[in-house]
């Protein structure tokens, strides 16, 4: 069972257009007394580690250290998944789309019936729901079936609105997991726009690149190369949010892969700590002691200054 955490109030969603920028802007405004920050830690072989405690961490917002009040860690807490799968033309190429259909297979497979919650999402040009939100994982599963991808990409709207929808379910353990080739052709919002709205949820985007070993050793290549990316993409998005950019090449990647972003959800820190009085944007930054390790967490989150509601 958690230990005692403070209770987090959620005021308001509101979808807002910024005048210093060309596109709109997916905004989540929380009016919070506490700010729950989910957090993963791996150490350098890329295995979770589950043995830390509250004084092992570090956690900074806008650059100033605050005190942790709640601190937990508990892998029997229900999970909920939003699945995102792929469907635009280029998910025709090779086995992509097979790929990110095992993934799903596996995820259902390894979901708890009757406790664990998951629905699944496919997009193009659009959002599409293929499966509502269910505590029967196998359902989910079985409705994956007959998709024949078609038209343009427009992955980073639908993390957003899927952002939206995983929103509106119960607060435990949220993740989104989305299945792609990582190529955005018809977004009206950015990787950073979109960041922001699942950071402010606590739900970490766990993107799976369903794509061919030679597309993996390619996108390595050009991002290791200096100056070699002048704009973020799929992979800052997702670390951005505390989760991970992943790469699945064939059907034994996708099981390993789905395993992984499971143990990881299950297995996150729940540490609590004050809101900032500020009506504004607050960066977050997680820290451990032990410095070969590494923690994944939102990125921040939005406060509201309390005395201009009095």
């Amino acid at each position: 069972m958690h230990k005692s955490i403070v209770a987090t109030t959620l005021a308001c969603v509101a979808w807002t257009s910024t005048a210093a920028a060309q596109d709109p802007l997916p905004v989540f405004k929380s009016s919070v007394d506490v700010v729950p920050i989910s957090a993963s830690v791996r150490d350098g072989h890329g295995r979770a580690v589950t043995t830390l405690r509250a004084d092992d961490f570090e956690v900074r917002d806008n650059g100033v250290r605050r005190p942790i009040l709640g601190f937990d860690v508990d892998d029997q807490t229900p999970v909920t998944i939003a699945i995102l799968v792929d469907t635009s033309g280029s998910m025709r190429v090779g086995s992509k789309i097979d790929t990110a259909r095992e993934v799903v297979r596996r995820l259902s497979a390894d979901l708890l019936d009757g406790r664990d919650e998951v629905g699944l999402f496919t997009f193009d040009g659009g959002l599409h729901q293929q499966h509502p939100f269910t505590q029967h994982p196998a359902a989910v599963n079985e409705s994956f079936t007959d998709i024949a991808p078609f038209g343009i990409t427009s992955l980073y709207d639908a993390i957003a609105e899927t952002a939206r929808r995983l929103e509106e379910r119960p607060a435990r353990r949220r993740a989104i997991v989305v299945l792609t080739d990582g190529i955005d052709t018809g977004s009206a919002f950015s990787p950073s726009d979109v960041s922001s709205r699942a950071s402010a949820i606590d739900a970490p985007v766990y993107v799976v690149a369903t794509v061919p070993r030679i597309d993996q050793a390619r996108y390595v290549d050009r991002a290791s190369a200096p100056n070699a990316r002048s704009t973020a993409d799929a992979r800052d998005l997702a670390l951005w949010t505390g989760g991970d950019l992943l790469w699945a090449t064939g059907t034994e990647d996708a099981v390993a892969r789905a395993d992984q972003i499971l143990a990881e959800i299950r297995h996150q820190y729940t540490i609590v700590i004050e809101a900032a009085s500020v009506d504004d944007w607050r960066p977050l930054e997680v820290r451990v002691r032990r410095r070969h390790l590494v923690v994944r967490a939102r990125a921040g989150y939005f406060a509201r200054d309390s005395r201009s509601h009095h």
